[in-house]
């Protein structure tokens, strides 16, 4: 194992999970004003409802069917009777709708984005960047579909599984099990990694907002009196 693969796939994410949390945390802490997500709205509606709908339906089924399909034991799905090879053919089959339902709905965005002189003058470098850095992350997993397809077995699954979870138990032995997995699967890995790394700079902090929305559900009552 080459020191480039120990340190990007067993040390690299711990970097990018600093990165995504500290820097989230100085940024709501230093600047309150910047986070948001910058609507476009009022400046041209145009196609935004759609594209917006399908990218965040497909974007938020790849996040939590990765975090679900990566992150729970593998002997739970033994348990369960479910074999290796039908776990990733559900991936697969999830996995290519949701992904497709994200890639239509940031192509509308993107072309939104880019043929809107309006829209054009106030969107930012980061703005692209990240925009461009989802387009092509979501590229290579679509992709590594037609790769698992060639393996049916459901073996570079579990490599997968087992080095996401011997990354989020910090064991050091992460980066060995996936050595030998195609290199699409590798860019892929990197490219959402990386993802992380720029959150903290870009709009995408609205998440945290997003996921924080939840808790307003169980708000107290306001109580107002009359004068």
């Amino acid at each position: 194992m080459s020191y480039l693969h120990q340190f990007v796939f067993g040390i690299y994410p711990y970097i990018a999970l600093a990165i995504f949390l500290l820097g989230s945390l100085i940024r709501f802490d230093r600047e309150q004003y910047t986070w948001k997500s910058d609507s476009s709205q009022l400046l041209h509606r145009g196609s935004l409802r759609t594209g917006n709908i399908l990218f965040h339906v497909g974007i938020l089924g790849l996040f939590f069917g990765h975090a679900v399909g990566l992150l729970t034991p593998v002997w739970v799905w033994d348990a369960l009777g479910v074999s290796h090879t039908a776990k990733q053919l559900v991936a697969m089959v999830a996995g290519g709708v949701m992904g497709g339902l994200c890639l239509v709905g940031i192509v509308i965005l993107l072309v939104r984005r880019f043929t809107n002189e309006r829209l054009l003058a106030v969107t930012t470098f980061k703005d692209k960047i990240v925009m461009l850095w989802i387009l092509a992350t979501l590229l290579l997993g679509l992709t590594s579909i037609y790769a698992s397809a060639s393996h049916t077995d459901g073996h570079m699954m579990v490599q997968l599984m087992s080095w996401a979870q011997h990354i989020v138990t910090l064991r050091g032995d992460a980066a060995h099990f996936i050595i030998d997995a195609p290199l699409i699967f590798k860019l892929h890995l990197f490219m959402g990694m990386s993802l992380f790394v720029i959150f903290p700079f870009t709009r995408l902090v609205h998440v945290w907002s997003g996921f924080g929305a939840v808790t307003y559900l169980g708000r107290a009552f306001q109580l107002v009196r009359r004068r």
